[in-house]
C-alpha cells in the first residue's frame, strides 16, 4: 500500500512512523509512506503557502496552487483524503475500506482551513477523527494512517478481527489479563484461568456487552443485541 502524506510540517512524522508497527510494516514492504513538504510547492522565493481570507475574519488560509502542485507530483495519488474538523467521523469501518486501497493520499489542513476549490477539485473524501478542533491535521493523519497500516494483511501477522478489538462489530473491547494471577489484590478472574474455552468466549461475550453499555450508551443503544446476547446478560456471575 502506498500512502502521500501533504504537509507543512514534515519533521513531525519521523518519530511517528519511526517506531512500533509502522515501522516493521515499512521495513517489509507491506506500506510506503511518502511525506511530501507542501512548503517546496509554495509560491514565489519565500515559498508562501497561505494567504489572508476573502470576506475577512482572522487566521490564514492555505493556498490552493500549492497542494495542486503536491498532488501533481504525486506518481499515484489513489484516493485523496483531507483531514478537517467538518469532515465524516472516521471510524473503525472507514480504516478497513481504506486499508483494502492499494493508494490513498492524506492532506494535512492548517490554520482556519484549505480554500474550498481543492475540496471541490481534488478530494475524494473529508474526514474528522472527532468533534474537537486541533491546530492541524498532521495528528489526524497519524493516527489515520496508524488505524490503517495495522490492518494491512501480513502487518500485524494475524486477523484483528479475531481478536475482539474494539469496534469491529459495534461493542467495545472486553477485559484482558495476563501474568501474574494476582497483582495488589486483585485476581484474574477465574473463568479464564478454567482452561474451558466455552465458559471463556461467553465470558468475554458478556463483559463486551457490560462495557459498552456502560462506557458507550450512545454504542450500545445502536448495537443489535441478538437473542444469545439477552441471555448472556441475564447471566448471574
Amino acid at each position: 500500500m502506498l500512502i502521500n502524506i501533504i504537509t507543512l510540517f514534515p519533521a513531525m512524522f519521523p518519530a511517528v512512523f519511526g517506531e512500533s508497527i509502522i515501522k516493521r510494516a515499512q521495513a517489509q514492504r507491506a506500506v510506503v509512506i511518502n511525506i511530501v513538504d507542501l512548503r517546496a510547492y509554495g509560491i514565489g522565493r519565500h515559498k508562501v503557502a497561505d494567504d489572508t481570507p476573502y470576506g475577512g475574519g482572522g487566521g490564514m488560509v492555505m493556498k490552493p496552487e500549492p497542494i495542486a502542485a503536491a498532488l501533481d507530483s504525486l506518481e499515484d495519488r489513489g484516493h485523496v483524503i483531507l483531514t478537517t474538523p467538518r469532515g465524516a467521523l472516521f471510524r473503525q469501518a472507514t480504516a478497513l475500506r481504506l486499508s483494502a486501497l492499494p493508494a490513498i493520499t492524506l492532506i494535512c489542513g492548517h490554520y482556519e482551513g484549505i480554500d474550498e476549490r481543492v475540496s471541490e477539485l481534488f478530494v475524494d473524501e473529508e474526514i474528522s477523527v472527532g468533534d474537537y478542533v486541533l491546530t492541524g491535521g498532521e495528528i489526524p493523519a497519524m493516527a489515520i494512517v496508524d488505524a490503517v497500516v495495522r490492518l494491512i494483511p501480513s502487518v500485524l501477522g494475524m486477523d484483528t478481527r479475531l481478536t475482539g478489538d474494539s469496534h469491529y462489530e459495534g461493542l467495545l473491547e472486553h477485559p484482558q489479563y495476563t501474568r501474574p494471577p494476582k497483582f495488589s489484590g486483585l485476581a484474574v478472574p477465574e473463568v479464564l484461568l478454567s482452561g474451558d474455552h466455552d465458559r471463556i468466549k461467553r465470558w468475554r461475550r458478556k463483559m463486551a456487552l457490560l462495557k459498552t453499555r456502560s462506557a458507550r450508551p450512545d454504542l450500545f443503544a445502536k448495537f443489535d443485541l441478538s437473542a444469545e446476547d439477552l441471555r448472556i446478560l441475564e447471566e448471574e456471575d
